[in-house]
């Protein structure tokens, strides 16, 4: 190996990433050094317990539990310790010290992101964290540096592998939710409380960053609407593939264009998809996004979204990129959040929808219902009358399922309370919304 100058690396966490990380830099020192035009020394591990067991066999004396001595060594920190506490220290410290930060930590930037940023403005320094939407698969570059010249109008993303594993199996082996939880529990797709996954809260947190790049604007987590798939029936998954399509829960970033005011919308929830759609192909633990472009057109990246040594590639590629900057000199590249876009409510937003309801098998039903949907300001489009059920000499019940043209959210939401309190609606059982049309 030619004499190159030497970089101190200091990892900070080595669970199932870190070690994967860790073990890849021992193991590849010459050839990403070849790469970085840098040696990149492993300066040390921070650990809460030197005695956990790991994923990789790392030399003992690389692991320590005085993470600051580290950190103010470094010219590199990664971050792979994950929350909040006591990561947003230890990255604002490394930032403080002048060295440039890598993390995977989607809840911190999603949460910190701008006064991380803008900490590491200060010195001229730079954080990456190619690995923090979606695992292995690129998709940060892509977005911050090759569409910067571009308009993004769109992003679709399946963000969360547990999410697509539960309903990719719901869907092609008409499986119940509860029974592909505990099976992708068991395989370790999904954690002992998988509310963040199921829920919708790990999707949300990568579509603030996938927006705040696509779109230069801040996006505070708590203006992302969020929904969770646990709702999510087989009964829901067959009615969508009789229909033609698949649910995926989808994290949709959108530029809104209201004559001539623009503003974006950020989302989460789990949607009915065509099945033509590239994302409706999108299976088990894989994660996708699929980005509109006004210049480039439409765009796919798709891989694993998840796995230690996967997530680990990611995070190397930021190391090596971070190598190269410090060796080029000069400041950061700093983040572009300067359009300071207006992000409006789900109310806002307008597409298609599919409403499933409950009714009485009785003359003049539809016609009440249809009035009702009418009377709100949404168009039906298509109705579907199914599996009647007998309730004695009076009749029984119906199942309705109506598609409707676009409508914005805040009609449909008022108009579905209506129907909720209609005599003739026993009960709304579902409210899908339809993306990717």
């Amino acid at each position: 190996m030619s004499e190159y100058r030497r970089l101190r690396v200091a990892l900070l966490g080595a669970g199932a990433v870190g070690s994967q990380v860790a073990g890849l830099l021992l193991r590849h020192g010459d050839e990403l050094a070849d790469r970085a035009g840098a040696e990149l020394e492993l300066a040390g591990i921070a650990v809460r317990s030197l005695d956990a067991p790991r994923d990789v066999d790392l030399p003992r004396e690389l692991f320590t539990t005085d993470a600051e001595s580290l950190i103010t060594g470094a010219d590199i920190v990664v971050e792979l310790i994950g929350g909040i506490d006591p990561a947003r220290a230890h990255t604002l410290l490394a930032l403080g010290s002048g060295a440039d930060v890598v993390t995977a930590n989607k809840a911190l930037l999603a949460t910190h992101g701008p006064e991380i940023f803008e900490a590491a403005d200060r010195v001229g320094a730079s954080v990456y964290y190619e690995a923090a939407a979606a695992g292995a698969i690129p998709i940060i570059r892509p977005l911050r540096d090759s569409l910067a010249g571009d308009r993004v109008v769109r992003i679709m993303g399946i963000v969360n592998g547990t999410t697509n594993y539960i309903l990719d199996r719901m869907d092609t082996e008409g499986a119940d939710f509860a029974d592909v939880l505990a099976d992708a529990q068991r395989l370790g797709y999904a954690e002992a409380d998988p509310t963040a996954d199921v829920e919708g809260y790990d999707a949300a947190q990568k579509a603030a960053i996938l927006a705040s790049l696509a779109f230069h604007t801040a996006v505070p987590l708590e203006t992302v609407h969020r929904e969770g798939i646990t709702g999510v029936t087989a009964d829901m998954i067959e009615e969508a593939r009789d229909a033609g399509f698949v649910i995926k829960l989808l994290a949709v970033c959108e530029r809104l264009d209201d004559e001539g005011v623009e503003s974006i919308s950020v989302r989460v929830y789990p949607a009915l998809v065509p099945r033509t759609h590239p994302l409706a192909s999108v299976h088990g633990a894989n994660n996708a996004v699929f980005v509109e472009a006004e210049a480039a057109g439409p765009l796919m990246f798709y891989g694993a979204g998840a796995g230690g040594v996967q997530t680990a590639s990611a995070v190397l590629g930021d190391i090596v990129s971070a190598a190269r900057r410090h060796i080029a000199g000069g400041t950061g590249v700093g983040e572009s959040t300067r359009a300071n876009l207006p992000i409006v409510p789900i109310g806002h937003v307008t597409t298609r929808y599919q409403i499933t309801l409950e009714v009485s098998d009785a003359p003049g039903v539809l016609a009440t219902v249809a009035g009702l949907l009418s009377e709100g300001g949404v168009s039906v489009a298509t109705v579907l009358q199914t599996v009647a059920e007998p309730n004695g000499a009076e009749g029984g019940t119906a199942r309705l399922i109506i598609g409707t043209h676009r409508a914005a959210d805040q009609s449909l939401s008022a108009t579905v309370q209506s129907l909720a309190a209609s005599d003739v609606v026993e009960r709304v059982v579902s409210v899908l919304r339809v993306e990717g049309e």
